[in-house]
C-alpha cells in the first residue's frame, strides 16, 4: 500500500481541532495538547498503562537482554534489555478505522477505573 499521499496528523492539527471546537486561542490549544501528551508520557515513563476509553490502551513492557545476530556479519551480539511501548486499539477504534460511523464523543467512560 502506497502511503505517500496520506496526510500525517500533527500537534498543530490537533490544536486546530481544539480551537474549532472550544473557540480558544492557538496558544491555549497548543498548551492543552502539550499537557495531555506530557501526562501520557509521564505515566508511561512510570510504567503505568494509559487507557483512553474508545481509543485504546498504551502499555510498557520490559524486554530482557538476549543474544541476537548481526544480519550482515552473522556474528553473535548481545541485545541489551529495554522497555517497549505497546498500543492496543479499542474495538471501537478498530470499527472506526474500518469505516463504522461512530461518534467517539458519545462514549461513556464513567464505569472505568
Amino acid at each position: 500500500m502506497d502511503n505517500s499521499n496520506k496526510k500525517t496528523l500533527t500537534r498543530s492539527d490537533i490544536a486546530d481541532a481544539i480551537i474549532d471546537h472550544f473557540r480558544i486561542s492557538k496558544f491555549n490549544a497548543l498548551e492543552v495538547v502539550e499537557t495531555v501528551l506530557e501526562e501520557i508520557s509521564s505515566a508511561l515513563r512510570n510504567e503505568e498503562s494509559v487507557k483512553l476509553t474508545g481509543f485504546g490502551t498504551f502499555t510498557v513492557s520490559k524486554k530482557k537482554e538476549r543474544m541476537g545476530r548481526n544480519p550482515k556479519t552473522m556474528e553473535a551480539a548481545v541485545i541489551t534489555s529495554r522497555k517497549s511501548l505497546k498500543f492496543r486499539p479499542s474495538q471501537i477504534l478498530k470499527q472506526i478505522v474500518n469505516g463504522a460511523d461512530i461518534d467517539i464523543s458519545d462514549i461513556d467512560d464513567s464505569n472505568e477505573n
